[in-house]
C-alpha cells in the first residue's frame, strides 16, 4: 500500500467538462456530495476524437463497410487484418461473415486464413445476428440517461448483472433486452462493465457494437472514471491508495484475495465522514478487478459493513445505540454504491458525468450512524 495521502482533495480546475448530465444530487446530503470531490481520470482533459461509427443501413442489423487494408497489416490472415481494422466486431463474427461470402476483397471472396498484402479494397455487406441465448424479460429499471449511443442505468442492490449458473433469468441483461431489443446484436447486451449482485449504482450500456467496442477500449485504457461510496467498519485517519495485486483465493475459489501473483489492482480512497466506529469512504477504481474495493478495504483493516464474504464476523461496536445495533445486525449486503460515472462520450467526444444518490438502505444506515454519533 502506498503512503496515505490524507484528506486533501485533488485540484481539478484544469479539467473542462464540455457537457455534464447529473441526476439525484438533491438526494445526497452536502457531506456526501461528490460534486466538489472529483477524482477525474487523466484522459478527461483531452477527450478522444469523434468516434467513426458505421451507421445502420436499412434495418438496424445490417452493416456495410468499404475500406482499404493498411499496408502495415501485410502478412496477416484476412480475419486478423479485419479484426485489427474493425475492432467493434469479434474475430468469430468476422470469420462467419467471410465464410458466408459477405466480405469481398478486391471483388473476390477469400478464406479467413488467406494472407493479405496490404492496400486491398474490402467491401463488407453483412447482417448482425442476434444473441438468442438470453431471453428478454421486462423488469423495472431506473434509466437515468439515454441517447442514441448510451443508456446509463442505476442498478438496485440484489439484481444480478449477467445470467449464469443459478441465474438464468431475472438479470439486468434480461431486462436490457426487453428495454431495447436492438441490444441483442451488441455483445453482452451492451454492458461495458459490471457490479456485484449486492452492489448498487451506475452502469453504462452501449447501444451499438461500435459504441460498445469504443467504451470497452476506454475502460481498458483507464479512461472511464468510477467512484463509489462505501461504509466501512473502523475509523480511518485519512485517505490513501491501495496498490495490491488481486487474484483468486488459493483455497476458496469464489473469493478473491490480495496475492503477489495476481493482476494489478489500484484503489484510491478518501474519507467523506467519520462516525464513532465507522467511516463513510469515497473510493475510485483505477483498475477493475472482481470485488476490488471490498478486497482492498478489508486488506487494510476496514471491511465494508454487511459484507458476507470479506467482512469477517459481524462486529457490533461496544456502546452503540439499540437502533444502530439493530441496523448493523440487519444490513444484509455490502454497503457499497457506484455513485458517480465519468467518461468521454463515444460519439461527441464531450466529457459527461452522472451521479446517483445513495439507495434507501444506505441512506438509512448513514442516518442511524449520525444519530448514534450525536449521542456522545
Amino acid at each position: 500500500m502506498r503512503a496515505a495521502a490524507g484528506d486533501g482533495e485533488q485540484d481539478d480546475t484544469q479539467h473542462h467538462r464540455a457537457a455534464a448530465h447529473r441526476t439525484g444530487q438533491g438526494h445526497l446530503k452536502k457531506g456526501l456530495s461528490l460534486a466538489s470531490r472529483r477524482l477525474i481520470p487523466r484522459s478527461i482533459a483531452n477527450p478522444p476524437p469523434r468516434l467513426a461509427t458505421a451507421e445502420p443501413s436499412g434495418e438496424f442489423r445490417t452493416r456495410t463497410h468499404a475500406l482499404a487494408l493498411p499496408a502495415d497489416l501485410a502478412g496477416l490472415r484476412l480475419d486478423q487484418a479485419l479484426a485489427r481494422t474493425l475492432p467493434q466486431y469479434s474475430r468469430a463474427r468476422l470469420q462467419s461473415w467471410i465464410q458466408a461470402g459477405a466480405v469481398q476483397v478486391d471483388g473476390r471472396r477469400l478464406r479467413a486464413k488467406d494472407k493479405v498484402l496490404g492496400g486491398e479494397q474490402v467491401r463488407i455487406e453483412a447482417r448482425l445476428e442476434a444473441d438468442e441465448r438470453v431471453a428478454p424479460e421486462a423488469l423495472p429499471l431506473a434509466v437515468i440517461f439515454k441517447d442514441r449511443a448510451l443508456f446509463v442505468i442505476n442498478k438496485p442492490p440484489g439484481l444480478v448483472v449477467h445470467p449464469g449458473a443459478g441465474n438464468a433469468r431475472h438479470t439486468l441483461q434480461n431486462a436490457l433486452l426487453a428495454l431495447d431489443p436492438k441490444l441483442a446484436v451488441v455483445p453482452r447486451a451492451g454492458l461495458v462493465h459490471r457490479l456485484d449482485k449486492d452492489t448498487s449504482g451506475l452502469l453504462v450500456v452501449a447501444r451499438t457494437p461500435e459504441v460498445h467496442a469504443a467504451l470497452v477500449a476506454a475502460l481498458a485504457a483507464r479512461e472511464i472514471g468510477r467512484q463509489y461510496l462505501a461504509v466501512c467498519t473502523g475509523v480511518m485517519t485519512g485517505g490513501g491508495t491501495v496498490d495490491e495485486a488481486i487474484g483468486r483465493h488459493r483455497s476458496q475459489r469464489t473469493r478473491m484475495a490480495v496475492r503477489s501473483d495476481g493482476r494489478p489492482a489500484i484503489t484510491h480512497y478518501r474519507v467523506v465522514r467519520r462516525f464513532r466506529a465507522h467511516t463513510l469512504v469515497r473510493a475510485e477504481l483505477e483498475t477493475g478487478r472482481t470485488h476490488q474495493i471490498r478486497v482492498h478495504l478489508a486488506h487494510i483493516g476496514y471491511p465494508l459493513v454487511g459484507d458476507p464474504v470479506y467482512g469477517g464476523r459481524r462486529r457490533i461496536p461496544a456502546g452503540c445505540s439499540a437502533e444502530l445495533t439493530a441496523e448493523l445486525g440487519s444490513f444484509k449486503r455490502q454497503a457499497l454504491h457506484a455513485a458517480r460515472l465519468q467518461l468521454a462520450h463515444p460519439i461527441t467526444g464531450h466529457n459527461v458525468e452522472w451521479e446517483a444518490p445513495l439507495p434507501a438502505d444506505m441512506q438509512r444506515l448513514v442516518a442511524v450512524l449520525e444519530a448514534d454519533q450525536r449521542r456522545e
